[in-house]
C-alpha cells in the first residue's frame, strides 16, 4: 500500500469495504430479519481465533432449540467477538442477528446475548471504574483493530448504529418479566446514537415503576450514560436529587451516586462519600454485581472497585 495513503490514515479507508460503518449500514432489514447470513462478507473480517466465516454457524447454533449447544455457541461467540474485553470488527456484523436471536431464541440465554451486543457497542474498558471511564462509550480514535488496520471506534460506531436501527425490537424488552433481561436491555439502549429523547424518556418511565433494585441501578446508569455523551445539563441535578432522597432504596441511591460522579467533575460531597463508604453499601456489592456495567470493571467486585476508583483515584486498586 502506498505511503501517501498511510500518511493520511484513516481517511482513505472511510466509506470503503473495510469501513465497518459502511459494511453494516448496507445490511438491509430483509437480510437481518431473514437471517440471510450468506449475504454478509464474513470472510473479510477474521476474529480472535480464526475466520469470520465461522460466525454464521455459531449464530445458527445459538438460535437452535438445543439448550446445551446454544449455550456453548454463546460462550464461543463471546470468546470470538469480545475476547478479554477487546473489540473486533466482525462483531459489528453479528449485532443485528444477535438481537433477533435474543428475541426468538432460548429465554435463558436472552440477557447474556443482549449483554454481548452491548459490549460490542462500547469501548474496551479493561477494569476502568473511574468517573471518566465507567460510562465511556467511544474509543480512542487512534486505537487500531489489528485485522483490518482501521480505527476500532469505527467498529463501535457501526455496532451502535445497528443497535439504534433496531430500537423497535429493543424498547419492548424494558418491561420483560426477567429482571436480567430488563437490565441488559437498558445496557444496550445506553449505546443508542439517535432518537435520544425517545430512548431516555422510555428509561425514565421504566425507572418510575421498576421494583427490582438491580434493574433500577441499570436504568439509572443507562440514563446517565446517554446524558453524559449527549450533554444533558439537567442530568446532574436529577442524579443528585435521587441520591439525596431518603425515601429511595439504598440501591437506587448508590446507583444515582455513581451516576452523579460520572456526570460532573465536582469534588465528592460528604453526604455521597458517607453513602458509598458505608458498610451497608459494601454489603450490597454481590447483589449489585448483576448490574451489567460492573462486571467489565471487575468480575467479582465491580461496585467495590468503582467506589474505590471514584473516591480514591490516586491509590491503585491492587494495593488495597
Amino acid at each position: 500500500m502506498d505511503d501517501d495513503r498511510w500518511a493520511r490514515w484513516p481517511e482513505p479507508w472511510a466509506g470503503t469495504d473495510v469501513d465497518m460503518r459502511t459494511v453494516v449500514g448496507a445490511i438491509s432489514r430483509e437480510i437481518k430479519d431473514g437471517f440471510k447470513y450468506d449475504e454478509i462478507p464474513w470472510q473479510r473480517f477474521p476474529h480472535f481465533y480464526g475466520s469470520g466465516e465461522e460466525i454464521p454457524g455459531r449464530l445458527a447454533t445459538l438460535a437452535s432449540g438445543d439448550a446445551e449447544a446454544a449455550g456453548r455457541a454463546l460462550v464461543e461467540l463471546w470468546d470470538c467477538l469480545h475476547h478479554q474485553g477487546s473489540t473486533i470488527a466482525v462483531g459489528a456484523l453479528a449485532v443485528p442477528f444477535l438481537f433477533r436471536i435474543a428475541l426468538a431464541g432460548l429465554p435463558e440465554l436472552r440477557a447474556n446475548t443482549l449483554c454481548l451486543v452491548a459490549e460490542i457497542g462500547r469501548c474496551q474498558h479493561f477494569g476502568d471504574g473511574t468517573r471518566e471511564g465507567l460510562l465511556q462509550v467511544a474509543e480512542d480514535p487512534l486505537e487500531v483493530e489489528g485485522t483490518t488496520m482501521c480505527p476500532t471506534n469505527w467498529t463501535i460506531e457501526a455496532a451502535r448504529d445497528a443497535i439504534t436501527d433496531d430500537l423497535h425490537l429493543l424498547l419492548p424488552l424494558l418491561p420483560d418479566l426477567d429482571p436480567d433481561v430488563r437490565s441488559a436491555a437498558a445496557f444496550v439502549l445506553a449505546a443508542a446514537t439517535r432518537e435520544i429523547p425517545r430512548v431516555s424518556s422510555a428509561l425514565h418511565r421504566r425507572l418510575v415503576v421498576e421494583d427490582d433494585p438491580v434493574v433500577g441501578v441499570s436504568l439509572i446508569l443507562a440514563i446517565a450514560q446517554l446524558a453524559r455523551e449527549h450533554q444533558d445539563e439537567q442530568a446532574p441535578a436529577w442524579a443528585r436529587e435521587l441520591l439525596s432522597d431518603p425515601g429511595r432504596s439504598p440501591e437506587i441511591r448508590i446507583g444515582a451516586g455513581l451516576a452523579w460522579l460520572c456526570l460532573v467533575g465536582d469534588s465528592v460531597p460528604d453526604e455521597l462519600r458517607a453513602l458509598l463508604t458505608h458498610r451497608s453499601t459494601d454489603q450490597r456489592s454481590d447483589l449489585v454485581q448483576r448490574v451489567p456495567w460492573l462486571g467489565p470493571v471487575d468480575s467479582d467486585s465491580g461496585l467495590r472497585r468503582c467506589v474505590h476508583d471514584m473516591l480514591t483515584p490516586d491509590i491503585p486498586w491492587n494495593s488495597v
